[in-house]
């Protein structure tokens, strides 16, 4: 079996180190071969001017988030994901990275931007695409509003993803059951990892979901936590579950596709 871990956290807006703080003792005695943590989880969110950001978004690999959490996770001996504002030559991105015990990495930018996030982050130009987490599980790396995309989910799972990966902010009422779906109708694991609380920058407030969760490829909970605890919620799942795509004994979830037929639907009227 395969231990899953889903983070929920209240992170403190620009305060970096202080983050990074909390988070090393939240984790401290957590055994689990991957962990997944929310969007901009060091950085906060709700950012009012580009010079706010300026001041947290980091470049990799030497920024400090990724040599924090490329440190964690060697000492854990875990595969981590989490949030974070990437700095790359003149542009800011909304990204996730994966960082791998044996020090593999891979970074995903997010592809489709929320709100204000319009404002200051560059749209994501990864696309995508599948890496493989430890003891080799594929996962496919999402963030936030990319739920309210089918596609993206989609494209994961034919890439071969086995667990989506979903660091998140969620405001919006839909995403937890959303995913559910998504799960679903990829027969894939997803794992979803929110924040909590309110955050507040000048008349600029935002209220966090929580509800943080872990769903397998039925589509059924497995651990969903509550809406308004820092907390981590832990699943042991088999991952080859999500290799199997049959819906009946004559039905396949990808084998059953006409991609011929979907083509139409997309072209511009």
């Amino acid at each position: 079996m395969y231990k899953t871990a889903v983070v929920q956290f209240k992170p403190d807006f620009l305060q970096v180190d202080a983050n990074l703080k909390r988070i090393e003792l939240l984790l401290t005695d957590v055994s689990a071969d991957l962990i997944v943590l929310p969007e901009l989880v060091t950085s906060g969110y709700v950012f009012k001017t580009k010079n706010e950001l300026d001041e947290v978004c980091e470049p990799v690999p030497e920024g400090r988030t990724f040599q924090f959490f490329k440190h964690l996770s060697k000492k854990l001996n875990s595969s981590i994901v989490y949030g974070f504002p990437e700095k790359k030559s003149d542009k800011i991105y909304n990204s996730a990275a994966l960082l791998n015990p044996d020090g593999s990495n891979h970074i995903y930018r997010k592809t489709h931007l929320f709100y204000r996030e319009k404002l200051f982050f560059s749209p994501g130009d990864t696309g995508l695409t599948v890496c493989e987490a430890k003891d080799g599980i594929k996962i496919g790396m999402m963030i936030c509003f990319d739920w309210q995309f089918p596609e993206a989910a989609r494209a994961l799972a034919l890439n071969g993803a086995q667990i989506i990966c979903h660091p998140s902010n969620l405001v919006l009422p839909w995403c937890q059951q959303a995913m559910l779906t998504r799960s679903l109708e990829n027969r894939v694991f997803s794992i979803t990892a929110n924040r909590i609380g309110s955050e507040s920058n000048g008349e600029l407030t935002m209220n966090f979901t929580g509800q943080s969760q872990i769903v397998n490829p039925k589509g059924d909970v497995l651990t969903r936590l509550s809406a308004d605890e820092e907390v981590i919620g832990l699943a042991e799942i088999n991952p080859e579950l999500a290799l199997d795509k049959s819906v009946s004994e004559m039905n396949d979830a990808f084998g059953d596709r006409r991609p011929a037929f979907y083509t139409d639907i997309c072209k511009p009227k």
